[in-house]
């Protein structure tokens, strides 16, 4: 019998039928629809074939009947009928083109009917030759960002990173039930996700056991597992239902330590530290510490004592990055937590685009024991159908207040998320800026606007003197949108001039800024904010993904606004 789909083929297949109805110009809802089932499909823990099988897919949130049946048929005949009647239309090389950057459905129809290209090698020897900038709406910029996308190899990237939050949720079961079984002793998450990247292509679990046998054995057994292989007892590689690669590592407790050290990396981190450790003599690796003089090996159950041992302090995993955490006299900072933080400074409510109301998301903030949290809906252009009208600002200042008289324990404040403008002012008058107790600004329109003029665009509004913070600055989405081109040094250099506080954004798609620039604004003079960004109380909690971002640019709460309370923090703004 042939093996059923795993969920990775079940959603490449809703993500090919979703390409293919794009392309054949369906209503959006129905190619919606196929690209959240895959997603659905894709991050799924258990068996998907199987479910669908058992007649138990639609217990899925997204999988309703109709997609039930098409999994049940890509099961039996290897296909789903609408996709075969679609692939029969259209030309397979029109779905690789439209995984191109700025070239959606709509682009590659025209390119398709108009000029007769429908692959990728087609569109190649067509932007070479000029042929695109004949073509109306297209041009000679679209045909350079062909060119380069195409030799970039964009369309053929896999999609094989998994956001952080996945990455750890998924990690952290399979931890917890390594836990449980007797043969174990100790059980970490290591490599990427215990150092907190934005994302990472596998999971590293390191493990210290007297029967490695046993632990590999009940690796397989795991719900999660969708297949595991072994070549010995040192460990295993397995991937997910949901594909995610798993490499397992097995050593005796004795050396544990050396191996959550080296597993936990990074490359960079522990290629500086061996290189180091040479030039004393020893010999770094994740069985143990070689000295040349003795030709002893040690070994260390605690990561502490590898440091110690090759005259480290410890380091924490969010600063083994190579970035001078390794350099002579380095003091270890003492890293901001999640408990420092004392309010939030950006959510968004039923008002705009938010899930749960004022005094919800203040019910919310109140259980993470916050002192305040401000509310900050999308402003008057957001543009996406969801915008607070000054009107609607007036009258939601008035509810923020009797929110705030009628619930003890907690500030409630009224703020705005202000869409920043070309010109680089707020969407609101400053008449109406000047009764809010917070101000927000953000990018949320024209995004595609020359570096200096960006630039200016962001220092104008820093300079205003009512805006207290910029948010999410960079306007990045990990692995879906690149930050905007602008000068940071100079907006780093007019935050610091004006007291005008730089967000950490804890969403996970965004955080944003990333660990680079907030370690140089904090160098700049620059306070920080880390917010959730949370649109329902049941997601305020990705503040943590902010706190990560902030550990791995060497951040303390002295450098972080909302650490403070709030008439403390009043005393740092610019106004």
């Amino acid at each position: 019998m042939a093996t059923d789909p795993t969920n990775t083929q079940i959603a490449e297949a809703f993500d090919e039928l979703a390409d293919l109805y794009e392309l054949d110009g369906a209503i959006v809802h129905r190619v919606l629809a196929y690209r959240t089932a895959a997603k659905v499909v894709r991050e799924a823990p258990s068996s998907v074939a199987a479910l669908a099988r058992a007649g138990k897919a639609t217990q899925l949130k997204g999988i309703g009947a109709t997609l039930e049946e098409k999994i049940v048929a890509l099961i039996e005949d290897g296909v789903i009928p609408s996709t075969a009647k679609l692939r029969a239309k259209y030309p397979a090389g029109l779905v690789a083109i439209t995984r191109l950057p700025g070239v959606g459905a709509k682009r590659v129809r025209r390119l398709y009917d108009e000029a007769g290209i429908d692959s990728l090698e087609a569109l190649k020897t067509a932007a070479e030759a000029g042929k695109l900038s004949e073509l109306k709406g297209f041009g000679a910029k679209f045909e350079q960002q062909v060119l380069e996308s195409i030799a970039a190899g964009v369309a053929d990237a896999p999609r094989t990173r998994v956001l952080l939050d996945r990455a750890i949720e998924t990690g952290e079961a399979i931890v917890d039930f390594l836990r449980a079984q007797p043969a174990a002793v100790e059980v970490e998450l290591a490599g990427g996700a215990r150092r907190r990247a934005d994302s990472v292509k596998d999971l590293d679990i390191v493990v210290s056991s007297d029967d490695p046998a046993a632990l590999i054995k009940a690796l397989g057994t795991l719900d999660l597992i969708e297949s595991a292989s072994t070549d010995g007892t040192k460990g295993a590689r397995a991937m997910t239902h949901s594909g995610i690669p798993i490499d397992l590592r097995i050593v005796p407790p004795a050396a544990f330590g050396n191996l959550l050290q080296h597993f936990t990396g990074s490359k960079h981190h522990n290629e500086t530290l061996r290189t180091q450790a040479v030039k004393k003599g020893l010999h770094v690796s994740e069985y143990g510490i070689l000295d040349d003089a003795t030709g002893e090996t040690t070994t260390c159950r605690t990561e502490a004592e590898v440091y110690e041992l090759l005259g480290l302090p410890y380091i924490e995993p969010e600063l083994r990055e190579d970035r001078g955490e390794l350099d002579p006299g380095f003091t270890p900072p003492e890293l901001i937590t999640v408990a420092d933080l004392k309010g939030d400074l950006h959510c968004h409510t039923t008002a705009s685009d938010g899930r749960n109301s004022i005094e919800e998301m203040a019910r919310g903030a109140l259980d993470r024991g916050y002192e305040y949290i401000c509310i900050t809906d999308h402003s008057a252009t957001h543009g996406f159908g969801d915008e607070v009208s000054p009107d609607q600002l007036k009258r939601q200042i008035e509810k923020v207040r009797k929110a705030d008289a009628a619930i003890d324990g907690i500030k409630i404040l009224i703020g705005t998320e202000s869409n920043i403008l070309p010109n680089g002012l707020p969407d609101y008058d400053d008449e109406l800026l000047q009764q809010l107790d917070w101000v927000v600004c953000s990018i949320h329109t024209n995004f595609r606007t020359k570096p200096a003029e960006m630039t200016k665009r962001i220092v104008t509004a820093i300079e205003h003197p009512l805006v207290d913070e910029i948010g999410h600055p960079t306007g990045r989405l990990i692995g879906r949108r690149e930050p905007y081109d602008f000068d940071m040094e100079a907006v780093i250099a007019a935050a610091a001039r004006t007291n005008t506080c730089l967000e950490i954004n804890g969403n996970v798609n965004r955080r944003d800024l990333n660990e680079t620039h907030a370690r140089a604004a904090v160098a700049g003079g620059v306070k920080l904010v880390i917010n959730s960004d949370a649109h329902g109380a049941d997601t305020q909690y990705v503040i943590k993904w902010g706190v990560a971002t902030a550990r791995r640019a060497w951040i303390t709460k002295d450098d972080v606004a909302n650490t403070r309370s709030w008439p403390e923090l009043q005393k740092l703004r610019g106004r």
